[in-house]
């Protein structure tokens, strides 16, 4: 796993700009990533990451420069696998909290929910004008030396649209601008997300 200090020092050795501010905070979710990812793995606990922190790692791949801060990680589960979750939790320095309808896991002595791992669960739907989002196949991506589950492109694409809030837009349209959504996630969308996708590009 690639520490912050490492990554400075790779970085200035090749005479690159840092935003210090942005890559610690960055680095910090990045950390919390890794410790409930191997919470999952070691658990063999079916799991995706989605969400703004899926949004970056994806960018990453094509983009660095273009990438996004982001609160929080956004991880999706089974409903079905929540007791075991919040059982392995305590074994892996988690704490399981639910407050103002969310269900987080929050790491050692934190209490901040802005600072949770969220939880989102497969199949139900946000809102109820939302089609629901199902846990299927994630890929394997390696962040900063580590593999960990993310929602493919077309399925975060997908999941932006279907939420529609502002910071989905935002989101869809960086992803957009890195070629991210291709023909052929374009085409595998619904004709009312095929919309929202042509309104993100010809307004904002």
């Amino acid at each position: 796993m690639l520490t912050f200090e490492q990554f400075l020092r790779d970085l200035t050795a090749k005479g690159g700009t840092i935003n210090l501010m942005f890559e610690e905070r960055l680095f910090g979710l990045v950390e919390i990533l890794h410790r409930v990812a191997d919470m999952f793995t070691s658990e063999r606990i079916p799991y995706e990451l989605i969400g703004g922190m899926a949004v970056a790692v994806q960018m990453e791949q094509v983009d660095r420069d273009a990438v996004m801060l982001t609160r929080d990680v956004d991880i999706m589960i089974h409903r079905a696998d929540l007791e075991r979750v919040k059982e392995s939790a305590t074994r892996h320095g988690f704490h399981y909290r639910h407050t103002a309808g969310l269900d987080m896991l929050l790491y050692g002595e934190e209490k901040k929910a802005g600072k949770g791992v969220h939880l989102v669960f497969s199949g139900e739907s946000v809102k109820a004008n939302q089609e629901p989002n199902p846990l299927i196949a994630p890929e394997q991506i390696l962040v900063y030396g580590k593999g960990v589950s993310v929602v493919p492109v077309a399925d975060l694409v997908r999941m932006k649209l279907n939420a529609w809030r502002d910071k989905d837009r935002v989101h869809v349209r960086a992803m957009d601008e890195v070629g991210l959504i291709t023909p052929e996630v374009e085409g595998n969308l619904s004709p009312e997300l095929r919309s929202r996708l042509h309104h993100v590009r010809e307004t904002e």
